[in-house]
């Protein structure tokens, strides 16, 4: 073999092979165990960023890794194309999204092909491709069919700058995520598909998979089951007009003696009542109408109100008590009204303080004394006070007492209620599959029949910032006599939801879905960010289980693990501008000066050597231009120390901080590996290995090749620690250089075992390096190739020691180490350790209490005086 380590030629050669012979290609086969390996699949924004590379390579060593463990794996790649990031690329460079999708789409795939992925390419798609999304059309249908889908007018966030709604995440610090521009709420008509139908199962199934409990608790949480009352309050109108009674919904009825006041949305009825006669009061609720719609605006922002004039009455007490229009209500949320209880909730209270209302206190605190609510609500449970007969009784007494006279009332009863709301799935942007409903002269609303199916996305278009080129576009729109096709879009997480289950038969043209995704079905292993543990997963699993009811899949859950990768990170570096922002600098512009320790005490930019600002340490992005191009790195020193380093730098769970000298360690590994191999293979063929001709040495390195397969399988394969798995082989690395150094280089059995130590190390390291194995396979004789090898088998009796090291303290203090048959018993250790010299000066003049051994481990010598 070349002695060289040529990264550029093993890479190229090792593809071509894998491409020539469709190693990856998945095909089902009911007589192998399956293993379906994903990744959560990328936008096509143009280029990958080591978040991407990380992603990925996880999800390539595993995929490898189940491979050589005898199962039937796939693991596909597809693109989640849809969206804004498109239109907005094209009102900048003036070309149709379509085309800069799929261009970046081609550079990308380049990309990910060249760092060696194990992917099944014949089942790519992109999710803008019409022969996908108009299975998503096709299903949508048959959920208007079956009532699971409805039309209604809802506020929204809405973004003036891209025209379209935007979900509560993408409101930060009330802008839009992308345009930056303030958002505006907005009462527009919205499909909706019924989650909440699927509300009790989503939290139940939880327990079904195997995910981290971080985000299974992000998911309950957002479900937000909760037992709570529903009352009215009857309302006393200011000018004395009729008035409906108004619904609250509360967990803490224990609190009800306690209200003094009662608050409302903008945009509830009572409110919008109140406001047809008070023009300062209607100004107000255009005011809240611009706010944000998130629970975490409503939070943050000052609590302002204004009141209608209007009275609630108490259901039980009959008191009479201010209704007020207040920014903190949505009218998403429960029914748009709430009992305020200033004495315990502080939200009330501040809102009390600052408007001048009644509090009360109703709750003891934990001495069974009244709380001091002078500076602030008390919120913790306890008996009841001031609540005439319900006075004493604790929370659950409370609960129920207080619910059954309501409900003896007719004025209230117990609900279950959840947080979660149904899922909005339509959007005013062109770039998304289309709605497949059209609506008639006579106002019907009807779902496109087959026939009518796929609706097509015109791919030529001019996109501005005047909104969706759709609702300008007559030919896309008028279907003739009076009917019309509806121009909104559908969220792109419509097409995320579902596309792992496309991935199992994407050839099939006549069907969404065929018998091959019961095979595949559900995904073994699912990889990607945890920024998509509540919305992205939660549609998922809602998507699976319609899928399920309509006879498309056998099983309840699409992803049966989880694991969510940390991110990447790396240094900043900036200067202050004079307009007060910052300008900030690419790390490979940077040099920075270390101390004796190698700690960062300055940096100045290459380009003009002055001084710039460190940042500190932040996730990779294009804000902060700390982010480093995987192809720079894959050009200079190949993709398999790019993906060594992304594996060995920190667990998969774990942020990974970025490190060139980390990737030139990586580098230098893999080139002494290189190196091993090719000095091994200059000597003379090795003989058959004779376990019973070793010496002690030669066992000793056997036995270390046995200890890292039985480490590094279990690291990788249970654990996902692949850094301790490399970090193992590299152990195993060393301790070979050490026996070819120290040992008889020359006789056959020392060949022998390094041919094995050797032959173990790269296929332990196949799934991560996967290139340089597959050549240094071929190098070390074998005709099958390195992708088809089984994972070593670990020689249980390669493991067994004649003798073993224990550590020898006293009084819990180290004092000597020594080594002990494998089989002594426990009186010759003790002896053993009495006897050390050391341990004999710790013993001088003290009494001996006790001696505790510890099988394997240690001896440790009480001693006293």
């Amino acid at each position: 073999m070349d002695a060289h380590y040529s990264p550029r030629d093993i890479e190229r050669d090792a593809q071509q092979y894998w491409d020539k012979n469709q190693c990856f290609k998945a095909v089902e086969d009911a007589n192998r165990e399956k293993f379906y390996c994903l990744s959560m699949f990328p936008y096509p924004s143009g280029k990958l960023h080591m978040g991407h590379v990380r992603n990925y390579t996880i999800g390539d060593v595993v995929s490898r890794f189940q491979r050589m463990q005898g199962k039937n794996v796939m693991q596909p790649m597809g693109w989640d194309a849809f969206g804004m990031p498109a239109e907005n690329a094209a009102i900048q460079n003036q070309v149709p999204p379509a085309e800069w999708t799929y261009q970046n789409i081609d550079y990308m795939r380049n990309q990910l092909k060249a760092l060696g992925f194990a992917y099944d390419w014949s089942r790519e798609f992109a999710t803008c491709d019409t022969s996908y999304y108009r299975w998503e059309q096709w299903f949508f249908t048959r959920l208007v069919e079956k009532g699971l889908v409805y039309k209604k007018m809802s506020t929204v966030n809405w973004d003036p700058v891209d025209q379209t709604v935007l979900a509560n995440e993408q409101v930060i610090e009330g802008r839009g995520w992308r345009s930056g521009a303030l958002v505006e709420r907005k009462e527009i008509p919205l499909w909706f598909l019924k989650i909440t139908d699927y509300a009790e199962e989503l939290l139940a199934d939880l327990d079904k998979v195997e995910w981290p409990e971080q985000v299974k608790t992000m998911q309950r949480n957002w479900i937000g089951k909760s037992r709570g009352v529903e009352l009215s309050f009857d309302i006393k109108a200011a000018d004395s007009t009729p008035s409906s009674a108004i619904s609250v919904y509360t967990t803490r009825p224990d609190t009800l003696m306690g209200v003094t006041y009662v608050a409302v949305a903008a945009g509830h009825p009572l409110a919008k009542q109140a406001a047809q006669a008070d023009a300062e009061l209607a100004a107000f609720c255009d005011e809240c109408a611009r706010g944000g719609t998130s629970e975490a605006a409503m939070a943050t922002m000052e609590k302002k109100g204004m009141p209608t004039g209007h009275k609630a009455v108490h259901p039980l007490s009959g008191e009479e008590v201010p209704v007020f229009v207040a920014n903190f209500v949505l009218m998403e949320y429960g029914t748009g009204a709430v009992m305020a209880v200033p004495g315990h909730d502080q939200r009330d209270w501040e809102f009390a303080t600052k408007y001048g209302l009644s509090i009360k206190a109703v709750i003891a605190d934990e001495k069974g004394n009244e709380p001091d609510i002078s500076q602030g609500a008390y919120a913790e449970y306890g008996p009841l006070i001031h609540s005439g007969e319900f006075d004493g009784l604790n929370f659950e007494q409370a609960f129920e007492a207080i619910a059954g006279a309501l409900k003896a009332l007719g004025k209230g009863e117990v609900k279950t209620n959840f947080r979660l709301r149904d899922w909005g799935v339509a959007r005013q942007r062109y770039w998304g599959a289309p709605i497949p409903v059209k609506y008639g002269p006579e106002g019907q609303t009807v779902p496109l029949t087959d026939a009518e199916l796929p609706v097509e996305l015109p791919m030529e278009v001019t996109v501005d910032a005047s909104g969706s080129p759709l609702k300008k576009m007559p030919e896309f729109s008028e279907l003739g006599d009076g009917w019309i096709r509806e121009t909104d879009t559908f969220d792109t997480f419509m097409e995320s939801s579902w596309y792992y289950a496309r991935f199992c038969c994407a050839d099939n043209h006549d069907a969404m879905l065929d018998e091959r995704a019961n095979y595949w079905l559900p995904v073994d292993l699912y990889i990607g960010g945890i920024e998509h543990a509540i919305l992205h997963l939660l549609y998922a699993r809602f998507f699976h289980k319609l899928m399920r009811d309509f006879g498309l899949v056998d099983s309840d859950e699409p992803f049966q693990q989880l694991l969510t990768q940390g991110m990447v990170i790396a240094e900043t570096y900036y200067r202050s501008t004079a307009n007060g922002g910052k300008q900030w600098f690419n790390p490979a512009d940077v040099e920075v000066k270390r101390d004796e320790k190698g700690r960062p005490v300055s940096a100045i930019l290459i380009g003009d050597g002055q001084p710039v600002e460190m940042g500190g340490i932040e996730k990779m992005s294009k804000s902060k231009n700390n982010g480093v191009d995987p192809q720079s790195m894959i050009d200079k020193f190949g993709a398999d120390t790019v993906r060594l380093f992304m594996m060995f730098a920190a667990p998969p769970e774990q942020s990974l901080e970025w490190s060139d000298s980390g990737v030139e360690g990586a580098h230098r590994f893999l080139k002494r590996l290189w190196r091993q191999v090719s000095e091994h293979l200059e000597a003379r063929e090795p003989v058959a290995l004779d376990i019973a001709a070793l010496d002690d040495d030669q066992k000793a390195l056997r036995r270390k090749t046995h200890e890292t397969l039985k480490k590094a399988g279990d690291d990788i394969g249970r654990r996902t620690t692949f850094n301790t798995a490399i970090a193992a082989v590299m152990e195993l690395s060393n301790a070979l250089g050490r026996f070819q150094n120290e040992g008889d280089a020359a006789n056959p059995q020392s060949l022998a075992i390094s041919r094995e130590a050797l032959e173990a190390c790269v296929l332990l390291l196949a799934p991560i390096t996967p290139h340089t194995c597959h050549a240094l396979w071929q190098a070390l004789g074998h005709s099958e190739p390195a992708i088809d090898a089984a994972w070593p088998a670990v020689d249980e009796a390669a493991l067994t020691r004649d003798t073993l090291e224990l550590v020898v303290q006293v009084n819990g203090k180290l004092r000597a180490r020594i080594e002990v048959p494998a089989d002594a018993d426990k009186a010759t250790v003790e002896d053993m350790a009495m006897s050390q010299e050391n341990v004999q000066r710790h013993l001088e003049g003290k009494t001996v209490r006790k001696v505790i051994v510890v099988p394997g481990k240690l001896v440790n010598i009480v001693v006293s005086g």
